[in-house]
């Protein structure tokens, strides 16, 4: 079979048959995988020399689940999918869970999705302590589909099930066992002898012989299980509104209950296929790809360059994020070094980090001796003495061109000659920041996201100079510290800010023409952001809008939309959430309400930009809100695809579901505009751009792509070959 995934079997003196499932990294269920285990199964039922049977999976992994890249080929219609059922129901239910051999899962590393699925089909499972066990499917626009809506809620009962279903968040096999989900736990170098003498003692009657797809005292009495159900979707339609599938896989369980588990697994059968198809899925597993392409970087990634050992880290500037950053470094177990300019900054920063790390504590994350030992990593410091022993730092000060020139000169005089030199700039260009040292090739930008400790994107802003070691470097320590890292070219704004520049600005034009903050902010969280636009200013205050606003202004002086509405609010000292004024009121919990009084300010804003109210924008629909905001973000994201600043229209997707919370069950901004389409987008901003100027003027890259027809995220090269 080549390098296609397989299981093997090998029987033992002692009559078992040990089935390995085979396919790095993960032992990922391809159909391939599936139709060998159904033949390795047949084959150890017909055998007399096999009395019991364990599956396994090979290195130290049970399994990671179902293949995600067969789901395209199932869309597309390049593969046929199997038939409905045929896994759930002709191979886990009527071969393995039917067998008249018993049959034990021996888990270790991971059992998750498809590969939990295939452990529950058999009659007992034993795992190591630290495997694990999880459903994750709904991640993936769909819901488990080979029998687990079924076997899980009788294995762990309802609520436990459904919790594990809708928030896909995976248990320790420590946890499993005390939730009877295993039957008993094993050290990995125990685990296989364990297993066998288990499907031995179940041949001997010393232990149960259970089929877990017919077990019933975990089940809730219907009353109490209708209960559990109506709880469930009230919650469900709450944290996720605009998503379907998490109530198609709640109605699933329920009809398990209710018509008995044969026709749930019918249901599920059914309802996995439909869902496979929609728009959620495609979507989410488009996120899912373009995730873990984040890290592959043409010319970079592929010239065989080793990451080389971070073992010390120094940063500079203790506020906000720099404490993030400490704190996500120390979190991962790299020593780190933190200076601030005088003792008073030095301890409020130490403060900072503390508190991060505090909370992680009264929240039952971590433990008050972990704490210690994390929190020993970090060391307060006032001068670049003890730099010398650094191999990189992250220069986290405040957004002051000069001020940074002058700690970069110092840098390369006191770090190692191999010191990376990274810079946390969100809107300033490397290349000045460099200018005055000789080492523009280990100068690269280190973007984190406020809190850093805690948002997961790290932007990676290399210059023409910096060198592809340093790149591999950064895209390591991103990976150690749990970040996805997306390489982006030196430009304003690098990626995130620069493709989002006009989300704020679309959002004051429509204002200033008419249309109500409050109701675009409900339009845009309607469709899925965390939050609106103008809430969003206030939660960053005031200051950091018009310093980054400005960089626009100066840099694309000809499609910005220039207003007074921020500046003419600070003035009065309206600076946002932290004055518990801005676009909104804010009380003691700052819980935001609507502020009347803002109206003064908008119509004060319209006479010095000279604009009109239109009555058509009073009466905007949120379709229209959502279009005229997010259709200029995507002519943005055009000209950075076309400028070559990031490598991929994947990278972008990420860049704007992990920075700025774009939906993930749209795919990203770039997917999303896909599944729109480039003519109907580029027809709406010529539109706008003939009514209301080149803010509005869509770029060359995306009105070419309308005029032929060709999806905006497709690869240049690729579209230009085609054509």
């Amino acid at each position: 079979m080549g390098s296609k995934g397989r299981t093997v079997m090998e029987v033992g003196a002692d009559g078992v048959a040990i089935i390995t499932i085979i396919n790095p990294p993960v032992n990922s269920l391809a159909i391939d995988v599936l139709y060998s285990l159904k033949d390795n199964y047949e084959q150890a039922l017909r055998r007399d020399d096999v009395k019991a049977i364990v599956v396994t999976g090979a290195n130290g992994k049970f399994s990671g689940g179902f293949d995600i890249t067969a789901f395209g080929k199932f869309q597309s219609g390049k593969v046929p999918a199997p038939k409905p059922g045929f896994i759930s129901v002709d191979i886990l239910t009527d071969t393995m869970e039917a067998a008249r051999k018993p049959s034990v899962a021996a888990i270790d590393g991971l059992a998750l999705g498809g590969g939990l699925e295939v452990a529950m089909a058999c009659h007992a499972r034993i795992s190591t302590s630290n495997a694990q066990l999880g459903l994750p499917e709904l991640q993936l626009g769909v819901l488990p589909g080979f029998g687990g809506t079924q076997r899980l809620p009788r294995l762990v009962g309802l609520s436990k099930a459904l919790e594990m279903m809708l928030t896909s968040k995976p248990i320790k096999g420590e946890e499993a066992h005390a939730l009877g989900l295993v039957d008993a736990i094993a050290s990995p170098d125990d685990l296989l002898n364990v297993a066998r003498r288990w499907a031995l003692d179940i041949l001997e009657c010393k232990k149960p012989w259970v089929a877990s797809l017919y077990k019933t005292d975990k089940i809730d009495p219907l009353g109490e299980a209708r209960e559990i159900f109506k709880f469930a979707r009230a919650q469900a339609r709450r944290q996720a509104p605009n998503l379907q599938h998490p109530i198609v896989c709640i109605d699933v369980v329920e009809e398990g209950i209710i018509s008995g588990p044969r026709a749930g697994l019918w249901k599920e059968a059914e309802a996995f296929q439909g869902l496979l198809h929609s728009d959620t899925c495609k979507a989410l597993v488009n996120i899912f790809f373009a995730q873990r392409g984040t890290t592959k970087v043409p010319g970079v990634t592929d010239r065989g360059l080793a990451p080389r050992r971070i073992k010390k880290v120094a940063i500079l500037g203790g506020g906000l994020m720099g404490s993030g950053i400490a704190t996500a470094l120390i979190l991962s177990n790299y020593p780190v070094l933190l200076k601030e300019v005088n003792e008073k900054f030095l301890e409020a920063g130490i403060g900072r980090v503390r508190a991060n790390l505090q909370s992680r504590v009264k929240k039952g994350n971590m433990t008050q001796e972990k704490f210690e030992r994390t929190f020993s990593l970090l060391k307060g410091v006032l001068d670049y003495e003890s730099f010398r022993e650094v191999d990189m730092v992250i220069e986290a000060v405040i957004e002051n061109l000069s001020l940074k020139q002058q700690i970069f000169a110092d840098l390369e005089k006191y770090c190692s000659p191999h010191c990376i030199l990274a810079s946390n700039t969100s809107t300033i260009d490397l290349n000045l920041i460099g200018q005055k040292t000789k080492s523009q090739d280990r100068i690269i930008g280190a973007h984190f996201f406020s809190p850093a400790h805690v948002m997961p994107l790290l932007e990676i802003v290399r210059t023409e100079k910096t060198s592809p070691q340093v790149i591999v470097d950064l895209l390591d320590v991103g990976k150690k510290i749990k970040k996805t890292p997306v390489v982006v070219g030196n430009c304003t704004g690098f990626a995130v800010n620069r493709i989002f520049f006009p989300y704020t600005q679309s959002a004051i034009f429509l204002v200033e023409h008419g249309a109500d903050i409050y109701k675009i902010d409900r339009a845009i969280s309607k469709f899925g952001m965390p939050m609106g636009p103008f809430r969003l200013c206030d939660l960053v205050g005031f200051g950091v809008a018009i310093a980054t606003g400005m960089q626009f202004v100066e840099n694309f002086p000809e499609r910005t939309y220039k207003s007074m509405l921020i500046p003419l609010l600070q003035e009065d000292k309206r600076l946002g959430e932290t004055t518990r004024k801005g676009f909104y009121i804010y009380d003691d919990r700052r819980k935001a309400s609507p502020d009347p009084e803002v109206n003064k300010y908008i119509q004060k804003a319209r006479e010095i930009s000279d604009v009109k109210v239109e009555p058509k924008m009073m009466k905007l629909s949120e379709k229209d809100i959502v279009e005229m905001i997010f259709f200029p973000v995507v002519n943005e994201a055009c000209r950075v695809l076309d400028e070559g600043i990031v490598v991929k229209a994947g990278d972008l997707d990420i860049a704007a579901v992990m920075g700025m919370g774009f939906p993930p069950y749209r795919g990203g901004i770039m997917f999303w505009a896909d599944s729109i389409g480039s003519k109907y987008i580029c027809s709406r901003l010529e539109e706008w751009s003939k009514m209301y100027g080149a803010f509005f003027k869509p770029c060359a890259y995306l009105a070419e792509r309308a005029a032929k027809g060709v999806p905006l995220s497709s690869p240049i090269e690729q579209w230009k070959s085609r054509l």
